[in-house]
């Protein structure tokens, strides 16, 4: 079990959140009292009697308390970047959100298939928007009362003796005759797209206001060599002559300048670091420049036989677990993905939780701040580390961690990564960026496990380095940086 103290100090600095962020993403005034009377190491959820009424209450209070949670989470990482004065000394309230939130999401799945198994409600798991939500039917052995309103009748009147009736049949509790599910529908996709609305008036208004002063102060005939506008064609391109747009991405290219790294990925229960669990991790070093460092051991058996570990070394690969409840839910879609079945990860089976597991969070951290870390599609592992490695926050917003993705490595410098139907910006997942730098062939796929999909990546990036380097382009090019590159905080480049 984690150190409790931690939840104690995290309340502590409410009053600090308080005075820098007074409302959430969504724009709603934040309750301070309402979350500090939180029991965050303990849990939020509610767990109901097993009858009908008191499930669909448990699960609409939980749905409740989880928007209003996440809504607060989603707002911290800007109210912390943009703390330029430093009042707000510590990222670890976020950080003990999310672990409740965790823990609620594990409580809301649990009653979900609570209600399934009681023939409430069947439960599919559907794409909508930015998310994939859990939408809620009625069980197809009864009848629904009232289509629009979502009401599925548990009386056992409708003359149909189907399995929709054997909940109520066999209990020795009286079932309520419907129960409601029109609210009780997971809501986070509207919220997500409301939110992502509104990004997107404020970023126009802001280009908007940009264009307009720019036309203002004739700065495009005034500025040394000619200022574009906002939203100007890309300077560069590849051998295609397919040319990107720059993009904030850009932010995390290597320099030409840049040698030692570490290579790490994760591997999740889910995609959002503040429902879900990091079951993975593995990481390796390679030099991008420089020799290998002598005395290192020279070979490393990875899972599959035919990686060769070539320039890497220090490799390591970590296993984690997930609560009981989590466990004894399961996760089809990650096993199928990476062959880790969360149902023999759990805590009680010996399994460490990362977000439990401060030594572990420690050790991670001090490897991720000696040197540039690289990751493919870097935000997604930056963001998981941000709300489950206590400390990780702070060190980013001081500058003591540099960040590289190959993912626009491969969007800007690849001449393969061409636009299609099917792939708009060119296919840039690792697996076909590997495969085009020559660390992957053709007859295998991304393995989906961290060690070796690091290994995979620093290989390609070596190879695509080196071969960018020969015809003086990427880092080398007109447009390239000096220094090791990628994205740090406050610093100049």
């Amino acid at each position: 079990m984690t150190d409790r103290a931690w939840f104690d100090a995290a309340k502590g600095d409410i009053p600090q959140w308080a005075a820098s962020m007074p409302k959430d993403a969504d724009g709603t005034t934040i309750d301070w009292d309402w979350v500090r009377s939180l029991d965050l190491a303990h849990g939020v959820g509610t767990i109901p009697e097993s009858t009908p009424q008191s499930i669909h209450d448990a699960l609409k209070a939980d749905y409740a308390t989880r928007e209003h949670l996440e809504s607060i989470i989603a707002q911290c990482n800007s109210t912390f970047m943009t703390d330029y004065d430093r009042f707000i000394g510590s990222y670890r309230l976020p950080r003990a959100l999310a672990y409740a939130n965790r823990r609620l999401n594990d409580n809301i799945n649990t009653l979900l298939h609570l209600g399934e198994q009681q023939h409430l409600w069947v439960v599919s798991r559907e794409r909508r928007g930015r998310t994939t939500v859990a939408v809620l039917r009625p069980y197809s052995g009864s009848r629904p009362s009232n289509d629009d309103q979502g009401m599925l009748n548990l009386s056992g009147e409708t003359g149909d003796a189907s399995a929709g009736n054997t909940a109520a049949e066999n209990s020795d509790v009286k079932f309520p005759t419907t129960v409601a599910l029109d609210d009780i529908q997971d809501r986070t996709a509207a919220i997500l797209d409301a939110r992502a609305e509104r990004r997107k008036a404020q970023r126009f208004q802001k280009r908007a206001g940009d264009a307009a002063m720019a036309r203002a102060n004739l700065s495009g005939a005034t500025s040394p060599g000619g200022a574009a506008l906002p939203g100007g064609a890309a300077a560069s391109g590849n051998a295609t002559g397919h040319h990107p747009k720059p993009d904030w991405r850009d932010a995390y290219l290597p320099g030409r300048d840049v040698d030692a790294v570490m290579g790490i990925d994760i591997e999740t229960t889910g995609i959002d670091p503040a429902r879900d669990y990091i079951i993975d991790v593995g990481f390796e070093f390679m030099n991008m420049a420089s020799p290998r460092p002598a005395g290192e051991p020279e070979t490393y058996a990875y899972e599959q036989g035919y990686y060769a570990a070539g320039d890497a070394y220090g490799q390591s690969r970590l296993a984690f677990g997930v609560p009981p409840e989590n466990a004894a839910l399961g996760n089809a879609l990650i096993s199928k993905l990476t062959g880790i079945d969360v149902r023999g990860r759990s805590s009680e089976a010996g399994y460490r939780l990362f977000d439990e597991w401060p030594q572990a969070q420690a050790g991670l951290l001090a490897r991720l701040t000696q040197q540039p870390y690289v990751a493919h599609n870097a935000t997604f592992e930056h963001s998981w580390f941000m709300l489950n490695v206590a400390g990780y926050a702070e060190s980013y917003r001081a500058g003591r961690i540099t960040i590289i993705d190959t993912l626009p490595m491969s969007r800007q410098w690849d001449p393969g990564a061409v636009p299609t139907n099917e792939h708009p910006y060119g296919d840039n997942t690792l697996d076909a960026y590997a495969k085009r730098q020559g660390a992957l062939d053709s007859a295998h796929n991304e393995r989906h496990l961290g060690l070796e999909d690091s290994h995979i990546m620093l290989v390609a990036m070596k190879h695509h380095l080196a071969a960018l380097k020969a015809q003086r382009k990427g880092p080398w090019g007109s447009t390239g940086r000096a220094g090791v590159g990628g994205k740090s905080c406050g610093r100049k480049r």
